[in-house]
């Protein structure tokens, strides 16, 4: 818990809980809705598809912003900016606004106000503790992470089943008052000089895209993510049809079951962040792998409710130590004036094949089944694993400073003056 010993990174960590929180009650909301108002997994497929696609759009602005500008200023302007679209459908659905499209087309416009927010995101832990903290300070940001997922769906649930999703929407909005105070109350140093010629951002993206090419870790890293976004991350939409249409039950139990892949990976926290922080990162990834494979599987032929929810948990075990270690991996072997751009081009791989595979796998649900639908994407994602430990190429993921010091990648810049 040292990471949590230095003021900046405790007042983020803890108003990042809060917010992501309320932000998960929204998540499960919302293909809740849709799903009621349309009965279609291809309309809650679509809907997953618009909430991402944004991000996947803004991300080149948000990752050349994140390195241009303060990134604690980036951040309270989105920030802000997503509390009133939350309280927005806060007021569509208490003055009785009921269409799927009205609503889908408000999450595609949090979708790229997030996009420009993820890159600052992510690289602003780095402003928060010391480079021999920063381990530390991903693996509990994973862990705050998580356990917003685990506490957000939850509340969710129940408040679907007692107050109804107006409130849903209400209590995010509300929740982002705790990040929104953090960040005013944190300062750190400037980073990047103002005044200095700059490239567009296409330029921007191009130079990351060249840095990448030369940094063997991290092309690993986003290979990776893009499997588990098309693969993977699209079951927690089609979760409440499996509420619904396998397990037949109702709002409060599809809550928990939402709930299921956070209270996972709270559980899996220790073991990762303990014993698994003296682990290759090669070794750990490699088994969080195949246990998020198998546990997809095992989720899609679950034979009862409280099976498929135990199935979940294991995948939120895998899940945590994948995402927490490739953000990890990034984040040691980055140089500082590539972090936002580079972090930037990771998440635009889990946001760009996320959205894909969601509106992919939730048409394949209305036309197969859910069950073989998600049997299907777990299957191609053990084989993809299996295939990546069996090459070798994990072991990129292992290499930071001196190894990556030999040559200067494409695309690098001279670092930035503080």
């Amino acid at each position: 818990m040292r990471a949590l010993h230095h003021r900046n990174f405790a007042l983020f960590w803890t108003g990042a809980l809060v917010s992501n929180t309320g932000g998960w009650v929204q998540n499960v909301t919302i293909p809740f809705v849709v799903f009621q108002l349309t009965d279609s997994p291809a309309w809650v497929g679509l809907a997953g598809f618009a909430q991402l696609i944004g991000a996947w759009l803004m991300g080149p602005v948000g990752g050349s912003l994140a390195d241009r500008y303060p990134r604690r200023t980036i951040l309270l302007v989105t920030q802000t900016a997503l509390a009133g679209i939350a309280f927005l459908l806060w007021a569509m659905w208490a003055v009785g606004v009921r269409s799927p499209t009205a609503i889908i087309a408000v999450v595609a416009v949090s979708g790229l106000v997030s996009g420009i927010m993820i890159g600052s995101w992510q690289a602003f832990v780095s402003e928060l503790v010391p480079r021999e903290d920063l381990l530390n300070a991903v693996t509990l940001n994973s862990a705050q992470f998580n356990a917003a997922r685990a506490f957000g769906p939850a509340v969710g649930g129940l408040v679907l089943a007692t107050l109804g999703p107006a409130w849903s929407f209400f209590l995010n909005g509300v929740s982002f008052a705790a990040v929104i105070g953090a960040l005013a109350l944190i300062r750190v140093p400037r980073l990047v000089e103002r005044g200095a010629a700059r490239p567009g951002i296409i330029k921007d993206l191009a130079s990351t895209l060249r840095y990448i090419r030369g940094m063997p870790g991290i092309r690993v890293c986003i290979a990776v993510v893009l499997a588990l976004g098309a693969l993977g991350s699209p079951v927690f939409t089609l979760i409440v049809v499996f509420a619904d249409e396998v397990f037949d039950v109702g709002a409060t139990e599809f809550g928990i079951l939402s709930a299921s892949l956070g209270i996972g990976a709270i559980l899996a926290t220790p073991l990762i962040a303990g014993p698994g922080s003296g682990m290759l990162r090669s070794r750990l990834i490699g088994a969080g792998l195949i246990v998020y494979g198998c546990a997809l599987m095992g989720f899609a032929l679950a034979p009862n409710y409280w099976f498929g929810a135990a199935a979940l948990m294991a995948a939120g075990g895998g899940y945590l130590a994948i995402a927490s270690t490739l953000n990890t991996t990034i984040q040691l072997q980055v140089a500082e004036n590539m972090r936002g751009k580079v972090l930037a081009v990771y998440v635009m791989g889990l946001t760009g094949s996320a959205p894909i595979g969601a509106l992919v796998q939730g048409w394949a649900a209305e036309v197969i089944g859910p069950r073989l639908t998600v049997v299907i994407a777990g299957v191609v994602f053990f084989l993809l694993a299996l295939a990546l430990r069996s090459t070798g190429r994990l072991a990129d993921l292992d290499a930071e400073g001196e190894e990556l010091l030999g040559a200067k990648p494409a695309g690098a810049d001279p670092p930035a003056h503080r």
